[in-house]
This record gives C-alpha cells, sequence and structure tokens, in this order.
C-alpha cells in the first residue's frame, strides 16, 4: 500500500468520524430542543389550570358574596312624617304613624263577613291600593298583619274558631296571603293576633286587620 493511499484511508476515516459527530451532536441538540418545548408546554398548561381554578374560585367568592347580600337586610330611610296620608282615601282604610312605624288600619267588616274569615271580594281593591304603595313607597320594609277582634266571646262559629285569638288569627292570615299572592315579599310580613286585647272605642272598629310597615327593614 502506497503512502498515498494510506493517506486517503485516514482522510475517509477522519471524515467518517467527523459525520457521526455532528449526527450525534444534531440529535443531541434536536433532543434538546425537543425537551424544552415539552417544558414549555407543560408550564403553559399548569399556568392555564391555575388560572382556571383561580377563576373558578373568584366565581364561587362571587357567589357566595351575592348570596350573603341577598340574605343581608337593607337598612331603609326612615318613614317620613307624611307617609301615612298616602294610604288615606282607599275604602276601608285609615293609617297614622307611630314612632317609627305606619299602622294602616283594615276595617274588618270591609275585609270579611261575620264570623268569617275569607276575604270579601269588594275589599281587594282596598289591599291592591295598599300592596301598590308599599311596593312604590316602602319596597325593602318588613311588615307585620295583625288580627283583632270585638270582645264578643265566639258563639255562632266556634266549631271553626275556639277563641277570638283564633279568628283574629285567621284573618290576618288571610289578608297576608293576599298581600303575598300580590308580590310582597313572604319572609318580610309577620303575622299575629291580638284577638279582643286591644279593643278600639267601637265594636265595629274593634273588627280590623291592621297593616304595620315597619321604620326600619327588620
Amino acid at each position: 500500500m502506497t503512502k498515498f493511499m494510506m493517506t486517503g484511508i485516514a482522510v475517509s476515516l477522519l471524515t467518517m468520524v467527523g459525520c457521526e459527530g455532528q449526527q450525534k451532536q444534531a440529535s443531541t441538540t434536536e433532543i434538546d430542543a425537543l425537551k424544552a418545548q415539552l417544558d414549555d408546554r407543560s408550564r403553559a398548561l399548569e399556568e392555564s389550570e391555575e388560572a382556571r381554578r383561580a377563576a373558578e374560585q373568584r366565581a364561587r367568592t362571587a357567589e357566595q358574596a351575592a348570596a350573603e347580600l341577598a340574605r343581608t337586610p337593607v337598612a331603609a330611610a326612615p318613614v317620613s312624617e307624611g307617609a301615612a296620608e298616602e294610604f288615606n282615601g282607599i275604602e276601608g282604610v285609615s293609617a297614622e304613624k307611630i314612632g317609627d312605624d305606619i299602622h294602616v288600619v283594615i276595617e274588618g267588616d270591609v275585609l270579611f263577613d261575620s264570623g268569617k274569615s275569607t276575604l270579601k271580594v269588594a275589599s281587594k281593591r282596598s289591599l291592591d291600593r295598599i300592596v301598590t304603595i308599599i311596593k312604590e313607597s316602602h319596597a325593602g320594609r318588613s311588615l307585620d298583619v295583625v288580627g283583632f277582634t270585638d270582645t264578643d266571646p265566639i258563639k255562632a262559629t266556634k266549631d271553626r274558631f275556639a277563641t277570638n285569638y283564633h279568628l283574629g288569627f285567621e284573618r290576618a292570615y288571610a289578608v297576608r296571603e293576599y298581600l303575598i299572592a300580590k308580590g310582597l315579599p313572604k319572609d318580610a310580613i309577620k303575622l299575629s293576633s291580638w284577638g279582643p286585647d286591644k279593643p278600639a272605642d267601637t265594636k265595629a272598629r274593634s273588627r280590623r286587620v291592621e297593616v304595620v310597615v315597619l321604620g326600619g327593614a327588620g
């Protein structure tokens, strides 16, 4: 083998070794690039998942805050001195401001037939007007619906009402249910009966239901 041939073989071997080295280096570079790309994708996916969880938590917090706000009574402005006048002029109705509250007095004989707790059809016109005024001028306030009777003991309707307290309660209940049916919030309306314990100056005036518009939200 000549010197020139030996030299050619050596050059070829060196060239092959160099190519293999370059190929290995290229492969390593590609692998590193793929790894870096994969790491970037993983980080992006993790960041996206964290952002999604954070958004869901913010939404839950907002929903909880809204629900809590809905459960919290809104403070109402004090009842104005002339507020009771709005109710005057309604058939069978009188009103006055007592302390911070408005007492809307509805005559029992306008609301009910003797010894009964079913609302008269004609009485609903007066109740509708009361509901309208409450919605327009006293929205957000709580109400007390209170039944009163005269002092005569229950006789003819003893089978339906054991006492005057029961009659007063059933009549107040009928009024309360009507107010609710007309759109006033059920949870804002309390119900009670004084029966014969607070009579007025006449028997007719003693038979009444009062819708008390409370001066505060509670």
